[in-house]
């Protein structure tokens, strides 16, 4: 298992994963996956933290939900086919370019496309941390299994909460009062 560390704003990268128009309502809670991508995406935006959006068959299930994109005007937005992310290669350069070696993840299906980036990703040598509370799959059973999958193969299960104040390290950063009216 791999070691665990935590978030450093300047080597992370907030990966949002197939959070589009027609899909997330057949999630479940999809209020709640909304809610804290759209926190993660309205921090990433304060931050400058470079942001990477991917849409599964977009002519199909339509864009990325409004309450993410809206806070991401400069975020990387990569239409894909197949499930995991990093076997597309426009997905690959955009995060490459960044130059960072973690990977902040959240969206759906989470047993799904999520569950194979993270996978994905690991294999590549990234550290790949997951928003669980920014994820979600049609049946819950799924989310706890990919979950369970996700942590036995080293990836960091954590929250947007925890992710958000990993990256900001201390109190007395620029940015905390800002993030932390996004958190109550």
């Amino acid at each position: 298992m791999k070691h665990e560390s935590l978030l450093r704003l300047n080597d992370t990268t907030l990966v949002i994963i197939d959070i589009q128009q027609k899909l997330l309502p057949a999630m479940n809670n999809p209020e709640r996956v909304c809610k804290n991508a759209g926190i993660l995406a309205a921090a990433a935006n304060i931050l400058k933290l470079p942001t990477i959006i991917t849409e599964q068959y977009p002519k199909g299930l339509g864009n990325t939900i409004e309450e993410i994109s809206a806070h991401l005007t400069d975020a990387a937005v990569i239409e894909k086919s197949s499930f995991s992310c990093a076997r597309n290669e426009d997905f690959l350069s955009a995060l490459k370019k960044n130059s960072r070696h973690q990977v902040l993840i959240c969206g759906i299906e989470a047993h799904v496309c999520v569950l194979q980036t993270a996978f994905d990703l690991s294999v590549l040598g990234y550290q790949v941390h997951l928003a669980a509370d920014a994820v979600s799959s049609r049946n819950p059973e799924n989310i706890t299994n990919a979950l369970e999958r996700m942590r036995r193969a080293g990836i960091t299960i954590s929250n947007t909460e925890s992710a958000l104040f990993e990256m900001l390290d201390d109190s007395a950063h620029e940015n905390f009062r800002e993030i932390s009216k996004l958190i109550k």
